[in-house]
């Protein structure tokens, strides 16, 4: 039965450009959605630049600019580099919109109107020099839990932890360098302890893995507090209506996944939006998340939810943070690769095929090993799946014209293949694409052995039947084509090559037909192999 999907990744920040790290997320749930796509299900893929706060307002000041228009830019170069790594979003929208602050705003009407909006007065850091209040992200300090150093004043990217303002230890203004001081300032709250007893019952639901959900009941026994969601002026954002505040941009960022649903509504007027956001609905949410934020998407947003009686998630799909040959990403470490530089020297797809590599169910960090990158691509590419390829195209071209015999020469091999590859499938459904690559690698080593058993090159030196060298190459390139389609959602260039190759589309409901009697084209250059030189000139940029 075909089930309706929403599906999206964090939103990422616009006040700079998109690294590997944003591109790693998107590429886990391009993967997934182009999977479920595959078997028919109705997906619409979404995401929006986080385009509100204090860090956007400072970067425009510095660069001399609007809010506006760095938003604005920032907005095109995001969905230029998606579209250059094949990542194709249903609608890319941003939370500076019309609908995000109409919809915000009813939710926070609907949220006061059940009282679980208070406003009271509370301590923040404020920087003397630039005489404006901090929001929590320029404010790093020393984590209280794990002690380690340079995270921010409200969560430890490190650890994990949760924390007040009162417990990060040195703490220090990002801005102005400077100690900043405690005072006092009017603030609203959301009564998220409220939702405890829902929120326990929803973890362990099975909509979160187990790791993960242990993980938060930590933060139960701790004990939950309540959510500040306004924010003092200077701030670029949307302003609570009837006061002199703003509302916190981790508010209308979460908020941006309804608005930015609706705006693909307005556009699509076939698409039901109430059918998908009601409460009792049928259709599915799955949202796709880095570690760092689960706090915010497993507690605050769901609370929020349910507030507003809205529906919730089906599933959360988290992964680790993405290193460089085991550094974390830093500008001043210089392991920071912006999406748009990596396009400079290598293949879209030996990315995405790289990071499937690496991606399982499980919550692990990713590290981008450049040597391991290269060995990985030309050994797996380059040398087993494309040269399985050409190996049996170059007879089929030379000695057939192009045509696939009538008959494979070996059909217990091919439906041997077709069984496996319906077992490697499941392994989509919970992004356990490591776990895919590994068995179509295990495939492809049997199809190239049953080729070199099978030798047609010295075949056609001691035999006059030409018809048996033509079933041997066809089988090949049947073998060849299940291992694509298997592999379409990840390597979505290549495979559009081989599409037009076989002269076929590699769909699954025809996994199991082989392509006989029938017309291909002339083989061209389907890979090109990584060279040092490559890496070099990358490391150098």
């Amino acid at each position: 039965m075909m089930e309706k999907i929403i599906v999206t990744c964090a939103l990422p920040y616009a006040n700079g450009s998109l690294h590997l790290g944003h591109i790693l997320e998107h590429i886990q749930a391009d993967i997934w959605v182009r999977y479920q796509r595959m078997i028919n299900n109705e997906v619409w893929f979404i995401c929006a630049d986080d385009a509100h706060g204090t860090p956007i307002m400072l970067k425009a000041k510095k660069i001399k600019s609007t809010p506006e228009q760095l938003i604005k830019k920032i907005y095109k170069e995001h969905k230029t580099d998606f579209k250059n790594f094949n990542i194709i979003h249903d609608n890319y929208h941003s939370t500076h919109s019309s609908e995000n602050k109409k919809i915000l705003v009813k939710i926070y009407n609907i949220l006061k109107k059940r009282k679980l909006i208070k406003k009271k007065k509370t301590l923040q850091f404020y920087d003397i020099k630039e005489k404006m209040f901090l929001p929590d992200r320029l404010v790093i300090g020393t984590c209280p839990k794990c002690k380690t150093k340079n995270q921010y004043s409200d969560n430890c990217e490190i650890c994990g932890s949760t924390y007040s303002y009162k417990e990060i230890i040195n703490p220090k203004s990002t801005i102005s360098n400077s100690i900043p001081i405690l005072k006092n300032s009017i603030h609203y709250f959301f009564n998220l302890p409220k939702f405890t007893k829902m929120l326990k019952n929803w973890i362990s639901s099975g909509t979160l893995n187990k790791n993960v959900s242990n993980k938060i009941i930590e933060w139960f026994k701790i004990g939950l507090k309540k959510w500040n969601i306004s924010r003092d002026a200077p701030y670029f954002g949307f302003k609570i209506p009837k006061t002199n505040k703003y509302f916190y941009v981790w508010l209308d960022a979460t908020i941006g996944y309804i608005s930015t649903f609706k705006n693909l509504c307005n556009k699509k007027k076939k698409i039901n939006f109430n059918e998908f956001w009601n409460k009792n609905t049928k259709t599915k949410l799955y949202h796709f998340i880095g570690k760092d934020i689960i706090y915010f998407h497993s507690l605050f947003w769901i609370a929020i939810l349910e507030g507003c009686k809205l529906r919730k998630p089906n599933k959360i799909f988290i992964h680790g943070h993405l290193t460089i040959n085991k550094i974390k990403m830093s500008k001043s470490k210089k392991t920071y690769i912006k999406a748009k530089t990596w396009l400079k020297y290598f293949n879209s797809d030996s990315l995405r095929y790289y990071f499937a590599s690496k991606l399982s169910h499980k919550l692990e960090d990713i590290d981008l090993n450049l040597i391991d990158f290269k060995k990985k691509i030309n050994n797996d590419i380059v040398n087993k799946l494309v040269n399985l390829a050409y190996r049996n195209l170059s007879f089929i071209n030379k000695l057939y014209n192009n045509k696939l015999s009538k008959k494979l020469d070996n059909y217990d091999l091919y439906k041997t293949f077709v069984k496996k590859s319906k077992n490697i499938l499941k392994y989509f459904n919970n992004c356990n694409f490591s776990q895919i690559i590994k068995k179509i690698m295990e495939l492809t080593k049997n199809a190239n052995y049953y080729i070199d058993q099978k030798s047609p090159w010295k075949l056609i030196k001691i035999s006059k039947n030409k018809n048996k060298i033509h079933e041997i190459c066809t089988t090949g390139i049947n073998l060849f084509k299940i291992l694509m389609t298997l592999l379409k959602p990840i390597l979505p260039k290549l495979s559009n090559k081989i599409e037009k190759l076989l002269n076929t589309n590699l769909i699954l409901k025809n996994i199991d037909k082989p392509l006989l009697n029938h017309k291909i084209k002339k083989p061209k250059k389907l890979f090109n192999r990584i060279k040092k030189t490559q890496i070099k000139n990358l490391l150098k940029k």
